[in-house]
């Protein structure tokens, strides 16, 4: 079966849930307000440039999990969803994922955050295959650490070509819909890029290739 694949963050979303969940914690009085959230700007700022070290990244965003334990942050993180992420959850997105389904196609949310914080927000939207940054666990609490390789650029490829040989499946027929020029090392490997509400860099590249730009907004 054909390969839908969907990023989620400005995507799927209206906003990016990686952000968000670090707004949430700064809300919460959960981490230190204005040290975190300095920090949780100047990173997603780094990301939307492209600059993003991603390894530096997931040792200050998966701090929380590390420090807290892991019943209270399953708490904290369905107080999120209801709060954050419903309101963020774009209607032409769920439309896009349920006309593949409704092709027998195999849909995959594939995003760069982490697997904690999008695994309910993928069953929210129908899906049932996600790929994901993975926080590492030990003993029943995060180590604080990414387990293999973090879902991000060049790294998004290697998570999806392992789960290709893991699911003995190709990309034949494939289709992504991304945001950000951050995901063109994907965009390039499928047969049908497809660039939603896009940041300047991929509009222009998708434009100059031909292909489709739209909106789920």
């Amino acid at each position: 079966m054909p390969l839908a694949l969907f990023d989620l963050d400005n995507t799927l979303l209206a906003g990016d849930s990686d952000y968000a969940w670090g707004q949430y914690l700064v809300e919460r009085g959960i981490v230190d307000g204005d040290r975190y959230e300095a920090a949780n700007q100047r990173f997603y700022d780094l990301y939307r440039k492209g600059e993003l070290d991603i390894y530096e990244f997931t040792r200050f965003a998966f701090t929380p999990l590390k420090e807290n334990d892991y019943h209270q942050l399953l708490q904290w993180r369905a107080e999120f969803i209801a709060e954050k992420i419903r309101p963020m959850m774009l209607e032409k997105g769920r439309q896009a994922i349920d006309e593949h389904h409704e092709r027998g196609d195999t849909v995959i949310v594939i995003t760069a955050t982490n697997r904690f914080v999008t695994a309910p927000i993928a069953a929210a939207f129908g899906v049932k295959h996600l790929i994901a940054t993975v926080p590492a666990m030990r003993e029943g609490r995060f180590t604080g650490e990414v387990e293999g390789t973090p879902c991000f650029q060049q790294g998004k490829v290697a998570r999806l070509e392992a789960w290709l040989e893991a699911n003995d499946a190709s990309l034949d027929g494939s289709t992504f819909y991304s945001d950000s020029h951050n995901d063109l090392p994907l965009l390039e490997l499928v047969e049908n890029p497809v660039a939603v509400d896009a940041d300047e860099t991929l509009t222009e590249t998708a434009r100059q290739r031909g292909w489709p730009v739209i909106s789920f907004r």
